[in-house]
Formats: structure tokens, sequence, C-alpha cells
């Protein structure tokens, strides 16, 4: 049987048309009197579509619609939100106009597996997601020229459906692209745009194009799912993270390769493109392939380009997490690509291999490899990326292995409740509640003082009542669903109190976020809880990975804790299928946040920031973000960065530390209260954190330092090799410097001291260098001052430059003043770097000699 399919659109009275045009514009999700509007219109219908406009246009009755256009309030409330927008999509003095640094015309593609966008758009499963969205969103807010590129999948991440016995299963819906703010690409002529992407020598897949309105920016989204691919092809896009080992690399093939064709059949030329995780590395070697063929260059030149114009962002603080290829698969599907790029399969192989008996191909390493610019997500994460990935820089120092860090933040905007932010609104900026404003302006978070404490813990408890009473009404939807007897369902009203100390945890179930350490002493845990005078209660969310039966393990035995031990009964809840809108309710209603991985295996984390900004307060391993915050006199920090001899005895002293903390402090803290109903030492602490972590931990913060550290670089780096020859004579140098570096060598000929040296004295270094047939402006000579480590090593202090003063026959003579700035004991050693004014850095490819 043929089937013909037609899509009929909502027919809107033309005084309330605008709300096609809102809908189509995911700014509705992080602007309240934009959601307001929707939610007049039919509020159990905003609902049932998972906050999706588009959806629920398509099903309000015509009559409501006429009722609608004839309603004078709602009609000017659509108005004011009409000149909100307006203002927003045309405002002349966004951050970046104001700020501009770069050369020409910069465009930053910014390429991730998926975006947490808004609960209508599910292409999301976690925190990689939701900060992917934040930053797109960010970069609208400040007016950043960035482009989204990701997957469009035809069914998402699964929903999770538990059983009566907690063991999480997964469905997956259609993802239904007429009522989602989607459209289809077209190009000049009114023709879907199509590109087709060689998987391999004897195959090609087809992906068409899908553009998403994220306020002033635009999300494109690849779809293989089109009746020209065979069934195998359409099952690419279908899952995010699906099916087997082939089907992700073919996922991330075009995703990334792509991703590159579909930018360019649009007729947009990005002058930077940033790598959010290794899974779209592969763009890379299409932007090397274009670049060979549009500038008749060789691999090595077009490589300069390429590498000096790329960003990666890294997120997985352990090698196993980083995505691993076996070399065979690899082979049958990118020999292709190293042939277009003129290079043998050994050499492509080393691109993505940490050491040459390496047994698989790591996408992590291959963005390294090939970006200038490289960072962890927090300071911690950029220290343990540098430690994991030193190996590719071998001889250099690990502080100086060339990722830094950006640390995460949330758009605020996107997870503040609307009662806080009104709330921020009237004491910090005078009332206007439709001013833009932009979180990382830190002075302004200083008025929070000045909030009365009665209105912040009014406000504090609407959320909460709304967490608990959206916890009550899911609980018997899934009660009802896995088919519990009517009495059942109705005592999950008693689940939660308002009046009760509640602390979130909501994460991706992987074990090493340890979901369970909480009940490592359930007596111990019966005490806090159901403590007479300070009891306390704990809501749970999350969802494990499709494989992985750990962290079902984990969720099964959370759940039979709230449903068979009847010390936790209705005090601990386990709420089913986390997604953005359970986030919202418990970031914004929570008193504590808790959050214990396992350090230092929390690249950063961002679900504590959303729960600071609305007034929560952390409880920490010091981890991620955290971090760079405790300890602090704000929030509670479980544990320090001690280490310990076994996993056994990590568990049980930061369990101890939790159980201690909880009974101790927190919970004496919470009920301090005085005489009108509140702990005034408490609304300290949460004035306290929301000045300190929201101007900082925000993505407005985030977006600039990315633009100020990397793009700004990345954008002027790349049109210097783009000019010219540049990259031509770039490349001869590194060929110039790899054939000649085992000649160089350098020896330190300076006099011994042989008095005493006092502060402040000139000391004057000397080196005898050798080059072959290198020259001294193609290389660095430094001395490398500091104090010998515990390793052996030089623990830097300072790199200082040496100058070329003459020579001694076939050798150079370096020398260096300098007056030592501390006293004792000092170290220095010799070494020789490359030098290169055209390019962001030397380290890639690597070389460095010391003396020897």
């Amino acid at each position: 049987m043929k089937i013909h399919s037609f899509n009929v659109q909502p027919n809107l009275p033309d005084n309330i048309k605008f709300l096609e045009e809102l809908a189509s514009n995911m700014w509705f999700t992080w602007n309240w009197p934009a959601i307001m509007l929707f939610m007049q219109i039919d509020p159990k219908l905003w609902n049932d579509s998972n906050r999706n406009p588009k959806w629920m246009l398509g099903c309000v009755p015509q009559k409501r619609l006429e009722e609608l256009s004839n309603d004078s309030t709602f009609v000017e409330q659509l108005n004011k939100v009409k000149e909100i927008y307006y203002n927003y999509k045309n405002n002349p003095q966004t951050w970046y106009k104001q700020n501009k640094q770069e050369q020409g015309n910069m465009l930053t593609a910014y390429f991730s597996m998926e975006y947490g966008i808004g609960e209508g758009l599910p292409i999301y499963s976690g925190g990689l997601g939701m900060l992917a969205g934040d930053h797109i969103k960010s970069a609208s807010d400040l007016g950043l020229p960035i482009i989204g590129v990701g997957l469009f999948y035809k069914k998402g991440y699964g929903q999770q459906l538990l059983n009566r016995e907690g063991w999480q299963n997964e469905e997956y819906p259609d993802n239904d692209w007429a009522h989602m703010a989607v459209e289809r690409v077209l190009d000049q002529n009114g023709n879907e745009i199509i590109v087709e992407i060689p998987l391999g020598f004897n195959e090609n897949v087809k992906a068409c194009v899908w553009r998403v309105n994220v306020g002033r920016t635009d999300l494109y989204l690849l779809d293989t799912n089109l009746q020209e691919n065979t069934p195998a092809q359409r099952l690419i896009t279908e899952k995010l993270y699906g099916g087997d080992r082939e089907n992700r690399i073919r996922q991330e093939i075009v995703l990334g390769i792509g991703g590159v064709k579909a930018l360019s059949a649009m007729g947009l030329t990005p002058s930077v493109y940033h790598i959010n995780e290794g899974h779209s590395a592969f763009l890379l070697l299409q932007r090397i392939i274009d670049i060979m063929g549009q500038r008749n260059m060789t691999f090595a030149q077009a490589r300069e380009i390429v590498w000096a114009s790329s960003v990666f962002t890294t997120h997985t603080p352990v090698i196993a997490g980083n995505e691993h290829f076996d070399p065979a698969l690899v082979r049958k599907y990118m020999e292709y690509y190293a042939q277009q790029m003129g290079i043998s399969w050994n050499d492509f192989l080393a691109l993505g291999k940490e050491k040459e008996n390496s047994a698989t191909f790591c996408m992590t390493i291959l963005a390294l490899r090939l970006t200038a610019y490289a960072n962890g997500v927090a300071k911690l994460h950029g220290k343990v990326s540098r430690e994991m990935w030193n190996n590719l820089w071998p001889s250099l120092p690990i502080n100086e292995v060339p990722i830094g860090s950006i640390t995460n933040g949330i758009h605020s905007a996107s997870w503040i409740s609307h009662e806080i932010n009104d709330l921020f609104r009237k004491y910090l900026l005078n009332g206007n509640q439709t001013q833009e404003f932009d979180p990382s302006d830190k002075p302004m978070w200083d008025k929070v003082n000045e909030i009365p404490d009665e209105e912040l813990w009014a406000i504090h408890g609407q959320r909460k009542a709304k967490l608990i009473n959206m916890a009550r009404t899911r609980i018997k939807r899934q009660l009802q669903r896995q088919g519990f007897d009517i009495m059942t369902i109705n005592k999950a009203s008693r689940v939660l109190k308002p009046d009760v100390l509640t602390i979130g945890f909501a994460r991706r179930f992987a074990t090493y976020k340890r979901a369970t350490l909480l009940f490592k002493d359930l007596d111990r845990l019966d005490k806090i809880i159901n403590n007479p005078l300070r009891p306390v209660q704990f809501v749970f969310a999350g969802k494990a990975h499709p494989a992985d039966t750990a962290g079902k393990e984990f969720i099964k035995t959370i759940y039979n804790l709230t449903q068979n031990d009847t010390r936790f009964k209705n005090k601990i809840v386990f709420l089913e299928d986390y997604n953005m809108n359970i986030a919202r309710y418990m970031v914004q209603g929570v008193d504590v946040w808790l959050n214990n991985p396992i350090r230092p295996m929390e690249a950063s984390g961002t679900s504590g920031m959303k729960a600071a900004l609305n007034g929560a307060l952390m409880l920490s391993i010091l981890d991620g973000w955290w971090d760079e915050v405790g300890p602090c006199d704000f929030g509670w920090s479980i544990g320090g960065a001690e280490k310990y001899s076994s996993e056994a005895e990590r568990d049980a002293v930061e369990a101890e530390s939790l159980y201690n903390l909880l009974e101790q402090e927190i919970s004496p803290a919470y009920y301090a209260k005085n005489d009108k109903g509140f702990s005034p030492s408490w609304l300290a602490l949460m004035k306290k954190s929301i000045q300190e972590i929201a101007p900082f931990f925000n993505t407005n913060r985030m977006v600039k330092e990315y633009y100020e550290k990397f793009y700004v670089g990345a954008n002027n780096f790349g049109q210097i090799l783009n000019e010219g020859e540049t990259a031509v004579q770039v490349a001869a140098w590194r060929k110039k410097i790899a054939e000649n570096w085992f000649r160089v060598s350098v020896t330190n000929i300076t006099p011994s001291f042989d008095k005493a040296i006092l502060m402040g004295d000139k000391l004057t270094f000397r080196a005898r260098v050798f080059l072959g047939a290198l020259a001294p402006e193609d290389i660095q000579v430094e001395l490398y001052l500091g104090t010998r480590g515990a390793l052996g090593g030089i623990e830097k202090e300072d790199a200082v430059d040496m100058h070329v003063v003459g020579n001694e026959g076939d050798a150079y003579i370096y020398e260096v003043q300098i007056s030592p700035i501390n006293s004792g004991r000092q170290d220095y050693a010799l070494r020789i770097l490359p030098a290169c004014d055209k390019i962001p850095n030397v380290l890639m490819p690597f070389f460095i000699r010391w003396e020897e």
C-alpha cells in the first residue's frame, strides 16, 4: 500500500497570527511572558504537548482561536510579547556588536551530537546536550555569530519506563516534524537541500537539512530518514546514541562530514569550527579535503588552515569514556577519505592513535591533533585532561600541555523560575520586567542582599509546593501505568511534605556518579530522615544509558527502597523519565542539591548551578565546577581532595562525611527558624550562594570566554593562513623543522656563580645552540626557570626567551639576563622549541629539545 501525506496548518485570525512565528522560534523557551501566552490558550494541551506550542496550536479548535482573537486582554498581552520579541531580534546594541575584536567577518559553526533547547525538541539525553543548547541560547543573547550543527533524530533518546520492580525499560516514540519548531532548508530555487555523504568507497547516504530558529541564531540538523536511502541508512539518524558501533561511526560521519557539506550547500562559510566532544571530529577531514580542492593545496598545507581555525572541547575525564573505534571499522569507512587527502592508511590511523601500538582509533585524539585550541570544561577537568593526554606531547611538562579550561555554565533565563526571576528584576533591575540583562554582570548580583528575607522565602516555598505537586502527579501516573490498585495510587498524594528539608539528586545514572552513596548505612539514614525535630526528604530522578546494566541496578535499588522500606516510603521518591521539565521543577524547588561523584570523574556538571540560581544550597564532592567554589561558607563540601587506598575506603569516608554534614550542619541550619517560619541563617546562605555562583557560572560568561580566548584567535589565524601563500610557507617551515630536528641541540655555557647571589642582582645565562640547516628565526631558545619537583623535573615559574648574541663556528650563542625575584635555591634548564608567528602555537605537531 502506498501512503501519501499532507500537512494541515492551524488557521489563526490575523490579530493573533504572531503566535505561529512565536511557536516557530525556540526563543519562547526562555521567556516567561511567551510561555504564559501559550498556557492561557489551553493549560492541559500545553502540558500534553510537552510544552511544544507548534503541536498545541495544531490541536486548538478553531472556535477557541476565534475567542482568543476577540479577547482584548489576551491580544494586549500578545502584542507586548511581540514587541519584546522584535526588540530582541533587532537589537542593534548586542554585547558582540559592542565588543567585536576579530578581523573580518567571523562565523562560528558549533557541532554537537545533541542539543537541549526545549522539551518540544527531544534531541538530547543529558548534560552534553543541555550544555550545547545553553551555548547556542547565550550566543543568541550576546548576538554572537554562531550556528549550530547536529542531527535530527526520528526517535530521539529513550523515554524511561520503570516496571513494578523498578527496572528501567525504554520506549522510543517518533518525533513528529510536522508539529515541531523545525523547517526544511531550501535553496534559492525553493528546492530542498540534500547532501550526499560517502560511507567508504561503495556507499553514499543522502541527508536533508532542518533549521531550528533559536532566538537570533540557527541550529541545522541533518536527517537521513529519506525514501531515497536504504532502510539501514534511514536508521542512522533514528536514535540518539542508538545502534551498534557501526551505526555510531556512521552517525558521526553524517554529523561531521555531512555537516560540513550541508553548510557549504547552504552557502555558509564559517571561519571557526567548534567541536563539542569528539563525536563530530571527522568534520576536520572534510575541511582539509575541501581546502585541498579549492586552493590546490597538499594535505600538509590545508591541514595548517584547518588546525589553526578549529576549537575542541572535551567533556570526558576517563580514557574509556572517550569515543574509540576498532581500526578495521574505521578503515571500512575512512580509507576513502584518506585517499581523498592523499595520505597513506598508516598516516591516517596515526591521527587517531595515542601511540603507534595503540589498539583503537580515538576521536578525542583525532580532534586534539587537528585543532589548535582545546579545553576541558572546568579547571580541575583541564588539569585531568592534560594528565590524560600528555603522551601526545612527550617531554613537555604536563602543566604546559595545550589543553586549557573554560568552566561550563548555564543559560540562566532557561533555568530560573519565573517567580524568582520576577523577584530578581524587582530588586536587581529596579522593577524592569522587560529589560535584557546579562547574568555575568557581577555588580548587579550584589543587590541580592536588598531582597527581604520574607519575600525570598515565600517565593522559595511556592516553588517547593509546585515541585511536590508535580512529584505527586507523576508518581500517581506512574503507579497507574504499572497496574497498582486505586488505594495505592491515591496514597501518592501523601508523598513529601512542604515544611520538610528537601534534597534533590538528578542526573544521568552512570555508576561513577554514585547515586547510591546516600544508602550505604540505612540505619544512619533512617535516623536522619525520621528525626522528629529535623526531618529530611529526598527527590531522585535520572536515566541510565540503555546498555548500562549497573546504572539500571542503581535505579532499581533506590526505587525499591522508596516502595518497600517503610522507613523511607513517601520520604524518598524516584521520579520516572527525567527530562528538562522535571529538571526545572527540581532545581527550582529543592532546598539542597546533592552531588557525590567519584572525584575527579565529573568533568563539570551544571545541574547544581541551576539549583543555586534558584536559591538551593550545594552539598557536593569537590569535583567539576564545585572544586572551584568549595570549601566555602555558603555550601557544603563532602570530603576533600585526598586520595584513598581503596574504593571501599573512599566510599566509607565520604558517606560518613555526607551523614555528618546532614546531621550536624545542614539540618540544624535549616530548622533554626524564627517566629516568621524561616531560618535567617539559612536565608543568608541562600543569598550568599546566589551572589557568588550566579554571576560566574552562566553561559554568557562562558561563551564570552570562548569568544575571547578561542574564537577570535581561530578566526584571525585562519585568515592569516588563508591569505596568499602563508599556509604553503608554514607547511614548508614545518617540513624543514621535521627534517632537521635531529641535528638541533643546546648546551649550557653559563659561567658558575662563585659568589653569593643577592636579590636584585643581574645574572647572565648563556647557551651554545646547534641548529643544522635551521636558522635562529625558525626556533626559540628558552631558559626554563623554577625549582626541582618531587618527580625530578622543574616545576616552572617562568620560561624566559634567550636571544642570539653571536657565533662560535657552526654554533649560535644565546644569552639572557634576569634578576631573581625569589630567595632560596633556584633551578633551571635549557630547551629549544620551533618558532613561528603565523600560527596559534607550535606544540602540534610537537618538537622539543632539552639540554641532554
